[in-house]
């Protein structure tokens, strides 16, 4: 039996050698650890994203265009066009549905994102309103970042904190159990998490690829730990790991606590993973601290594969799972 959460690694490493009809244009079709398809235009490349919204009820739409649009962006490609299939249970009412189509105009227009269609549909099949994604975009060929691309002794940098996404959907849709353990200004704070620092990781993605990022990764289900893992293990090399240098907002923390989650398990779009030469670093951590992004190095690329990971110089389990920590209480 299955369990929530993404497929287990080895059963959906069997599935996705399943791809349909040879097609030399498909440059990269699916592969574990990339999220998005790089397709050969003559000129460009066309980037291909698909990804539904399943933990969040709230700004269910808004959410769906950045979690795409980050996986475009970390191809070094800039987000242009989004259609989504909309799932809606019996009985919602008009003003609910009107709601999210309001919500995924919002973000593209947020992202310069053109909506391009999609379907939608009511359905007994989902209890929820459910958006799947669908995002495209256009790269120079010479601009191209994976996955994939990390090389030994890379610097390993992450953006922002890590369970941003998770934080602020616990925060909304747990508020009655947390009111014992979370006073309602820090539940605040954390529902504006989405907002700011916010999930959307396109300028810094973009901006890394500029400053000669080698690989470049989205961690969402999962979290910080499988994030790391699926770059690890698409560009097969090993990571070497700061914990102690991972940063964990207090209230993340606090609610991570409550539910006795991993907080390097919790979805967290809106962090950005990257790896680039040390002598590139410098320079890039330069220009995130112009806009205003910080960024922490955590670590470095090593040839031998695995994780291993240190807290307080010494060595630690560092465990990962493709099922996200919020299916534990969600």
């Amino acid at each position: 039996m299955l369990t929530l959460g993404k497929l287990p690694i080895d059963f959906l490493k069997t599935c996705i050698t399943l791809k349909g009809a040879p097609d030399a244009r498909v440059l990269i079709g699916p592969r574990f650890g990339e999220d998005c398809a790089v397709l050969d235009l003559g000129s460009q490349y066309l980037i291909t994203k698909t990804d539904p919204v399943t933990f969040a009820t709230e700004e269910v739409g808004w959410y769906a265009v950045h979690v795409n649009a980050n996986d475009v962006a970390t191809m070094g490609a800039r987000p242009c066009w989004f259609q989504a299939c909309l799932l809606f249970p019996p009985g919602i009412t008009e003003e609910a549905v009107r709601r999210v189509f309001a919500q995924i105009d919002a973000a593209s227009k947020e992202l310069g994102i053109a909506v391009t269609g999609g379907h939608t549909e009511v359905t007994n099949a989902v209890t929820q309103p459910v958006v799947i994604g669908d995002m495209h975009g256009v790269v120079d060929k010479d601009r191209l970042v994976t996955s994939g691309g990390a090389r030994p002794d890379d610097v390993v940098v992450m953006t922002k904190t890590a369970g941003i996404e998770g934080t602020s959907i616990l925060a909304a849709e747990k508020a009655a159990a947390l009111r014992p353990h979370l006073d309602e200004s820090l539940r605040q704070e954390a529902l504006l998490l989405r907002r700011v620092p916010g999930i959307s990781v396109v300028k810094e993605a973009l901006l890394a690829a500029d400053h000669g990022a080698t690989a470049l990764h989205d961690p969402t289900e999962g979290g910080i730990a499988m994030g790391l893992y699926e770059l690890a293990t698409a560009s097969s090399v090993g990571l070497t790991l700061d914990v102690d240098l991972i940063p964990i907002l207090p209230v993340t923390r606090t609610i991570c606590r409550v539910f006795n989650l991993n907080p390097l398990g919790l979805i967290s779009s809106g962090t950005l993973l990257l790896t680039i030469p040390p002598d590139q670093w410098p320079r890039l951590s330069k220009a995130f601290q112009v806009q205003g992004i910080m960024a922490q190095a955590i670590g470095r690329v090593r040839p031998e594969g695995g994780i291993a990971a240190f807290a307080g110089g010494k060595p630690i389990p560092f465990a990962y799972s493709e099922t996200d920590e919020l299916a534990k209480v969600l």
